[in-house]
């Protein structure tokens, strides 16, 4: 099964009102963190001045949230969903990897580039967290699968190991991203960067060839 490409879900049953409210306050305070991580900082952030925000009584936020840091894990996931979001519809097509490959670059590039200052607040805490390492490699896995695609494909050269570069797409995508917080710039330039950390994995850098393994 090719998960980057879009499938057909079942239609869910329509949610009752209790579950509607739910999902409300819980959004809510999703919502009320993450303003006051932009504005104030994640440590600099009280579960008390959540729930005020949010508009709730301070025993609510354990109802959903077990503690601050979760959080950071539904924000992680929200941006998976967000990217393959941005993703669905067969818009990967059936193109040359590299080409595929470019496309979940700039769909990061802009999900990152339309709220800097929540990202750079909420990334910091979440790789103090240690999220990176708990939580599923969604990205690295995406990247395996295109690049195992164009293995099949005769696109890499013999013997290329899918699951070791879709990881290091992940390690140098988070690096980029990393440096691109601290250095806030122009709208396009995370996207700009991402591409040509891409080209340089896939093309390499050396004017020769790798010698031969001993």
């Amino acid at each position: 099964m090719n998960s980057t490409r879009a499938e057909a879900a079942p239609e869910a049953a329509p949610l009752g009102r209790r579950e509607r409210n739910k999902l409300r306050v819980r959004e809510r305070l999703y919502t009320a963190a993450l303003t006051l991580f932009t504005e104030q900082g994640y440590d600099e952030t009280s579960i008390d001045e959540i729930a005020e925000r949010a508009d709730v009584a301070r025993g609510t936020f354990f109802n959903y949230f077990q503690r601050k840091e979760d959080l950071l894990g539904t924000w992680g996931e929200m941006r998976r969903d967000q990217l393959r979001d941005s993703l669905a519809a067969d818009a990967l097509g059936a193109g040359a990897t590299r080409t595929r490959l470019q496309a979940c670059m700039r769909a990061l590039g802009k999900m990152n580039d339309e709220d800097q200052k929540e990202t750079r607040a909420v990334l910091m805490a979440w790789v103090r967290a240690g999220r990176p390492l708990l939580e599923e490699p969604y990205l690295a896995e995406l990247f395996s699968e295109l690049v195992a695609d164009g293995v099949v494909r005769g696109e890499f050269r013999e013997g290329t190991d899918a699951d070791r570069v879709g990881h290091a797409l992940r390690d140098l995508y988070l690096g980029t991203l990393y440096r691109w917080c601290m250095q806030p710039g122009r709208k396009g330039a995370l996207s700009k960067e991402l591409l040509a950390i891409l080209d340089i994995l896939l093309y390499g850098a050396l004017a020769q060839p790798a010698p031969a393994r001993a």
